[in-house]
Formats: C-alpha cells, sequence, structure tokens
C-alpha cells in the first residue's frame, strides 16, 4: 500500500488556487496558520503534509479539501453535426437539438436550430429573467420579440428578452442558428 501523500498532484493544486485567489504565499500561510516555508514546500512538492495542515489550506483557500487531492479534470464534449437529442416543431420546418444541457450549479442550455423558410416558430414566454442568445451560422432569419424581430446573416450575435413572446424564422434554406438561453 502507498503511504506517501501525491505530492505532486498537491503542489500543484495549491499553486493553481492560490493563483485563481490572487493571494501571496504568506497571505494563505497566514489565514491557514500554517508557516510560510511549509506552504513554499508543499507547492515546491516537498514536505510531508498532515491532514490538519492540508485542511487548513484548503479553508484559507476556500476550495473544498478533496481538490487538494483529487482536483476536477476538464472535461472535453463533442457533439457531430446530426448527433444530439433531436426535438422538431408542429408550427414550422423547424429542429432544435440540444448540444449541452444545464449543468450543476447553472442556468442556462445550449440548442443548435436548424429552420427552413416558412411561418417561422413562435414561443411563448419562457421562465422570467430568461435571456436567449443567439448566433447565426448560415442562411438568414428573423428571430427576437415577436413584434419587432431582427434580421440575421452568418456571424450575426442578438441577445433578446426569452421571457416575452418572440419569433424565429428562416428567410433561406439550411438556416443554423447557435441559442443559449439563461436566467
Amino acid at each position: 500500500m502507498d503511504t506517501k501523500a501525491p505530492l505532486d498532484v498537491i503542489a500543484a493544486s495549491l499553486r493553481r488556487y492560490r493563483a485563481r485567489a490572487g493571494l501571496s504565499l504568506t497571505e494563505v500561510a497566514k489565514r491557514a496558520g500554517v508557516a510560510k516555508s511549509t506552504l513554499s514546500q508543499l507547492e515546491s512538492g516537498s514536505g510531508n503534509p498532515s491532514v490538519e495542515t492540508l485542511w487548513a489550506l484548503a479553508v484559507a483557500l476556500d476550495t473544498p479539501f478533496a481538490t487538494l487531492l483529487d482536483p476536477p479534470r476538464p472535461k472535453v464534449q463533442v457533439i457531430r453535426a446530426g448527433e444530439g437529442p433531436v426535438l422538431y416543431s408542429d408550427q414550422a420546418e423547424y429542429s432544435a437539438t440540444l448540444v449541452a444541457s444545464c449543468p450543476p450549479n447553472a442556468r442556462r442550455d445550449i440548442f443548435r436550430i436548424v429552420a427552413s423558410p416558412g411561418p417561422g416558430r413562435k414561443s411563448e414566454p419562457h421562465m422570467p429573467g430568461v435571456v436567449e442568445h443567439v448566433v447565426l451560422s448560415s442562411g438568414r432569419a428573423l428571430v427576437g420579440p415577436a413584434d419587432d424581430p431582427i434580421e440575421l446573416t452568418p456571424g450575426d450575435y442578438l441577445a433578446y428578452p426569452g421571457d416575452l413572446p418572440h419569433i424565429f424564422q428562416a428567410l433561406e434554406e439550411s438556416t443554423a442558428v447557435l441559442v443559449s438561453e439563461h436566467v
């Protein structure tokens, strides 16, 4: 059984969280009640940290204790064109593919919408405070508040209140957008 602490992981975590907090070695050591030399050794990957020392440092850095031992790993997610759960509109030639659902402690969803010319899709107001962010990737479309939509062309960005009636109407074949809804 390996009884040594993962010093390289602890060192990298301490440096990362101290930098994120914008704190000096002296300030973190003071907040944690440990010697500056102890913190310096731990950040260089040497020393023999106790549970108590690491716990005090986690508190001083306002980070969960476990992240010093097992930091979160960046998540890479790829959804290829044509993949993902798709919903279709009854009102228009319009499909919405969920690209990213809301992670914990956040309020946003991202959809890829593909539409063809026609009457457009009218949306009733969403929850109070919802803002829709739209980036048109191909085609042309009228998008935004139902009483005053804005024409978008490729590369255009639009943000509007999603808690009011709104519309998406494609003006060309294969019109596509990315939409993020958030509160």
